[in-house]
């Protein structure tokens, strides 16, 4: 079958056939529009790398509701078709709070969000320190969720389930809250921090059928599996939830640091002006969609 121009849509429709999805995690417009130059079918809008690029701060719970919204909005209305997986945190409070997020990302465009077992204070799952709810205050989150799905018309949104509980609980705990988390409704699961290969490969055989997604970062709590590794365990999503915003730290300090030793930019910018940097970000889109319109403003660039 053709896939959906609708984004939840065709994410469900990705999921069931065979392969994994794989998606990089971006921050902002920028890293979005490059992860879609580079071919990439779907988009991860990670919490900690959003928070660090609109904010400037760690992943803390210091981003709230309206910043993971408003740049969600943003970056699925720039390839509407193009699944966007958004980390929803703890779904921001309680269950009424928790149905409120759902129903916000649903109408910013996001095909799939993910709502977790930390405490309302939660810090970035590959951090240490992470503390739980109970295993029925995150079902509520679930089941909360699935509610809010429910009740908006047509709606076919992605709930994944993400517990953080095997760095503090143990695996077995975290997989039963998992199992539990699918059988009220969640349609994905998420197991943050597994330590192995083998973990990984057991979490997708005990929650079978349930797909299960596989989150990496380099240098963080689960080794740096590769798509092709994960696949092979069965995994259905992967996400790089900082490869985008890692990577413009070091780009940055780079050029930042040779303009102040040369006091030129000429080196770092690498042949690229201001006409190939605007098209990066859909120069040519505008100007075409100008045209069509009977414009004529852009007709030289």
């Amino acid at each position: 079958m053709p896939l959906s121009k609708k984004a939840s849509t065709r994410l469900r429709q990705m999921l069931a056939r065979p392969g994994i999805v794989v998606a990089p995690g971006i921050c902002d417009g920028l890293s979005a529009r490059v992860a879609l130059e580079c071919g990439f079918d779907c988009l991860y809008q990670s919490g900690a790398a959003t928070t660090a690029s609109r904010l400037g701060q760690p992943d803390l719970a210091i981003a709230t509701l309206n910043d993971f919204v408003q740049n969600a909005t943003m970056v699925a209305g720039l390839s509407p078709s193009t699944p966007l997986i958004a980390d929803a945190d703890t779904g921001f409070g309680g269950p009424s709070m928790v149905a409120r997020t759902l129903t916000q990302y649903d109408r910013a465009g996001v095909a799939a969000l993910h709502i977790e077992d930390q405490v309302q204070t939660k810090r970035c799952g590959h951090l240490l320190g992470k503390s739980v709810v109970s295993t029925e205050e995150f079902l509520a989150r679930i089941r909360a969720a699935v509610i809010a799905r429910e009740r908006i018309h047509d709606s076919d949104i992605v709930i994944i389930a993400r517990t953080d509980s095997a760095q503090v609980l143990g695996m077995e705990e975290a997989l039963k809250r998992l199992k539990a988390a699918a059988d009220v409704g969640a349609d994905v699961c998420f197991i943050e921090g597994v330590r192995t290969i083998q973990d990984l490969r057991k979490t997708v055989e005990y929650l079978a059928p349930t797909p299960v997604l596989c989150n990496v970062i380099a240098g963080g709590l689960t080794p740096s599996f590769t798509c092709k590794e994960a696949e092979e365990t069965g995994a259905k999503i992967i996400i790089f939830s900082l490869v985008s915003a890692v990577a413009m730290v070091h780009a940055l300090r780079s050029a930042l640091t040779s303009l102040k030793k040369t006091g030129t930019d000429w080196s770092s910018a690498q042949g690229m002006d201001p006409k190939s940097f605007f098209e990066v970000v859909g120069l040519q889109e505008v100007i075409d969609i100008d045209a069509q319109a009977g414009g004529s403003a852009f007709a030289v660039v």
